[in-house]
């Protein structure tokens, strides 16, 4: 058995060893996005990569460990190691919670690309009182009522994001935006807004990045590697008051773009 040493960068003038397992994920990797490995084909076994690496089946597990974490591969049993499906990359345009004329839709209808019949939504709502988190999110008084409305948005089968939208109590009692059965609702949020006779004039966002926790890798189906996008967003009526608060939308940040147009006054 023969164990290989590469000796990448330095760091003050001293080598530095690369551990080997890394060595063999970032050729894996290459190979894999370079098109040698396709989606659904199946990685050398764990026997043949130890011969081909010339390396301990404890290093090629820790290699394999990683790419997994990536979402790059899966292994199942009996069927081996294979390269995962790669998801396209959706874009969050700037104008996607305009009114939009036609068929139903909604602002994560439309940053997917998909129609009504393929948009799936697994929804859970509770009543809860403004922490003072949320309080400060809302411009209210800590142990207001809310409705919190937890969602998972599937792209045909596909989850590929997940919020916790708040809603005020006073607002949405005994009102059908209160009834789950009624969710998904097409035009979202500000037309439940607008069925109540509440005009939304603004909407804003702001945005992080961050590693999965484990209920969000497990719920959107990614490895724990894969970074995730969070954000929150408020939905703003006209008076000034705050109606919306979702916090946090989560969805895998490795394939989506959000854009943004600024307007300059010359």
């Amino acid at each position: 058995m023969c164990t290989q040493i590469d000796f990448d960068h330095e760091d003050g003038g001293v080598a530095v060893a690369q551990p080997e397992y890394l060595r063999i994920a970032a050729d894996l990797r290459r190979r894999i996005s370079s098109g040698e490995y396709r989606e659904g084909d199946k990685l050398p076994t764990l026997p043949e990569l130890c011969e081909s690496y010339r390396v301990s089946d404890t290093t090629i597990r820790n290699a394999l460990r990683l790419l997994r974490n990536e979402g790059l591969i899966e292994t199942r049993a009996r069927a081996g190691t294979t390269v995962r499906p790669r998801p396209p990359v959706h874009r969050m345009a700037a104008d996607r919670y305009r009114n939009k004329p036609g068929a139903p839709s909604t602002p994560y209808t439309r940053d997917q690309g998909i129609g009504w019949s393929e948009y799936r939504l697994d929804k859970r709502f509770e009543r809860v009182q403004a922490d003072a988190e949320l309080a400060a999110l809302f411009e209210c008084e800590v142990g207001e009522r809310l409705l919190a409305r937890n969602f998972v948005f599937h792209d045909s089968d596909q989850p590929t994001q997940m919020s916790t939208s708040y809603v005020r109590w006073s607002d949405v009692s005994g009102t059908p935006v209160a009834d789950p059965i009624n969710e998904p609702w097409p035009g979202g949020t500000r037309a439940q807004m607008a069925s109540l006779g509440i005009t939304v004039s603004r909407i804003t966002e702001s945005f992080t990045a961050a590693m999965p926790t484990e209920e969000e890798s497990r719920t959107l189906r990614i490895g724990a590697g894969v970074p995730v996008l969070r954000y929150t967003r408020r939905h703003v009526a006209d008076t000034g008051r705050i109606v919306e608060v979702a916090h946090p939308i989560v969805r895998r940040g490795d394939t989506t773009v959000v854009d943004f147009a600024i307007e300059l006054e010359d």
